[in-house]
């Protein structure tokens, strides 16, 4: 029955449908009788309210196996850093080894979706199996998703049903969003966000900082998690780090910081 197959607002493809025995012929009934609509061409859900957000990126993890999860400012949302953060729902940031289907961008929801390689940004702190598959060991806290992937993804519940949202660790998300920066993020918020960040877990950002590909984004780290001085600084073994040589111009006319070899915005204030 398609109401044992596919949940209330959740999105499957003409492709799903298929697999799962619905003809063209079938769907074409379905959707006349008001059991299925379109959102967009060859895209299908059992009609329950407004489509949100949330909604598209769950039906991608669990109905349609797309390996993407929510990460950058968009996890840091979820999170509860929102406040540091204007507009942070105006865009949807999704990390995975592959785009998602086209037809995303054609669905009515009031966000944009942003597609990010993570393959770019970690060497091993990515999306390596069936989203669905590494939301289940997440879940039950198995032995599978230690290590790395632990430090790198979470799973928040939304919904009335409480339906699994893959996601990028505060952490992860800190240094994903670090990489936007200068083009798509302000030195100023980024600094506002870590000025609260004082819960972050030392363990975790030592996995990902030495797996991390990015000098920017390590460098950027530094810069300001030394402005900020929370406790689990200390426990960050910083010579672990590949940091790389030379200096990095981040800003055209700005000043240098030396001790990380950057340029930062003329009017930020030195680190302590």
């Amino acid at each position: 029955m398609l109401a044992r197959n596919l949940p209330e607002g959740l999105l499957v493809d003409s492709a799903w449908l298929s697999r799962h025995g619905y003809s063209t012929a079938l769907r074409s009934q379905y959707v006349a009788a008001g059991w299925l609509e379109q959102p967009a061409r060859r895209v299908y859900r059992r009609p329950r309210g407004s489509l949100r957000w949330q909604q598209v990126v769950i039906s991608l993890q669990t109905m349609l196996d797309c390996p993407l999860a929510v990460g950058g400012r968009t996890a840091l949302d979820l999170h509860g850093y929102a406040h540091y953060l204007s507009q942070a729902t105006s865009e949807v940031h999704l990390y995975g080894p592959k785009a998602p289907p086209r037809w995303l961008q054609g669905l009515r929801v009031h966000a944009r979706f942003v597609y990010h390689s993570d393959r770019r940004l970690f060497t091993k702190a990515i999306l390596a199996e069936n989203p669905s598959d590494l939301t289940a060991k997440l879940a039950a806290k198995s032995s599978a998703a230690s290590g790395l992937p632990h430090a790198a993804f979470t799973v928040l519940t939304w919904g009335q049903w409480d339906w699994p949202l893959l996601l990028s660790t505060p952490e992860k998300a800190m240094l994903e969003l670090l990489d936007e920066l200068p083009k798509r993020e302000s030195f100023h918020q980024v600094d506002k966000l870590f000025e609260g960040a004082a819960n972050l877990s030392p363990r975790r950002l030592q996995a990902l900082l030495a797996d991390c590909r990015s000098v920017k984004a390590k460098r950027l780290f530094f810069y300001f998690a030394d402005r900020h001085q929370h406790a689990w600084l200390k426990q960050i073994k910083r010579e672990a780090i590949a940091l790389g040589t030379g200096k990095r111009m981040l800003v055209k006319g700005g000043k240098l910081d030396a001790a990380h070899g950057i340029t930062v915005p003329e009017d930020m204030d030195g680190v302590p």
